[in-house]
């Protein structure tokens, strides 16, 4: 018989801890590196339904620590699951990787570089990587499923955004 791992209390809130932090560390980091660069984003012509400015920080804020709980959720659903549940788990945290690694790529190539439309293109890929991870979680952890959809939902409008940020500019 395999014994199943327990977490304690101590060790459950250190791994959610972890987890929010990840993505909020990523997205500070990708903030701090494209802040000169933000200046110059307000000067561009901006599409219809471009947010205030102010809207941006907040909302990937609250879309960071809604990933990072979905990590959380996805990470111990495969440690309580079937083998088939672990192996789900990791290929889904996997995804998730590659798409905060895509997510952070972005800003750069998008604010930094100002490559609008290699930015858009990279914005489809990263939508997608989403689409996978959303499809992933909900075989692990319905709550984590229900916690990307904020982030696609973003990520759909920032695709509009960017597509109307390079046709206006």
């Amino acid at each position: 018989m395999v014994k199943k791992k327990s977490y304690t209390t101590a060790g459950k809130v250190w791994r959610l801890a972890l987890c929010v932090a990840v993505p909020l560390l990523v997205g500070g980091l990708s903030a701090l590196l494209t802040s000169s660069a933000m200046m110059k984003f307000g000067e561009l012509n901006q599409p219809f339904l471009a947010p205030p400015a102010w809207l941006f920080p907040v909302a990937w804020t609250i879309l960071y620590i809604l990933m990072g709980l979905a990590s959380y959720y996805i990470f111990m659903g495969g440690e309580r699951g079937s083998k088939r549940d672990k192996e789900i788990s990791r290929s889904a945290l996997v995804v998730y990787g590659i798409q905060l690694a895509l997510n952070f790529a972005w800003s750069l190539i998008f604010f930094n570089l100002r490559w609008y439309w290699p930015a858009l293109v990279w914005l489809v890929v990263m939508w997608a990587m989403i689409v996978i991870l959303i499809v992933k979680a909900h075989k692990v952890s319905k709550p984590a499923m229900w916690m990307l959809i904020p982030y696609i939902l973003w990520a759909t409008f920032a695709s509009y955004l960017n597509l109307m940020i390079a046709i206006l500019n």
